[in-house]
């Protein structure tokens, strides 16, 4: 699926730090927690929690964030429609590991089994 080349530039120069607090907001609202979406990034990524602190500190961009992180081998596994992108069909390597880890996000704040998000069931 093609995303326009206006959405691609978006995501190379979006800060995790500015969408990190909407994530967080977006799973406690619905009874998740910061444990949670940080086991949830650090699956998708490899970054553990004194890593997310840095790259939100630092301010780093989904380009840079995603360039520093060890991608899951089964993120192959992550399929289905976020924002209208199917993420399985987008073809920007960078909007599609961004809308990964929006995926996750999403399944984590439907109440979706922690097994099933990490793609271990």
């Amino acid at each position: 699926m093609n995303t326009t080349s206006k959405h691609d530039e978006r995501m190379v120069k979006m800060t995790f730090a500015s969408v990190y607090p909407h994530y967080l907001a977006k799973v406690e609202k619905k009874g998740r927690t910061k444990e949670e979406l940080h086991q949830v990034i650090e699956w998708l990524t490899g970054f553990d929690n004194k890593q997310i602190a840095n790259l939100i500190e630092k301010k780093v961009t989904f380009q840079e964030f995603f360039q520093q992180a060890t991608l899951n081998p089964n993120t192959h596994l992550i399929t289905g429609v976020i924002c209208g992108y199917r993420v399985e069909e987008i073809e920007n390597e960078l909007t599609q590991k961004v809308r990964y880890l929006d995926k996750l996000v999403d399944e984590l704040a439907k109440g979706r089994k922690m097994g099933k998000i990490l793609r271990d069931e």
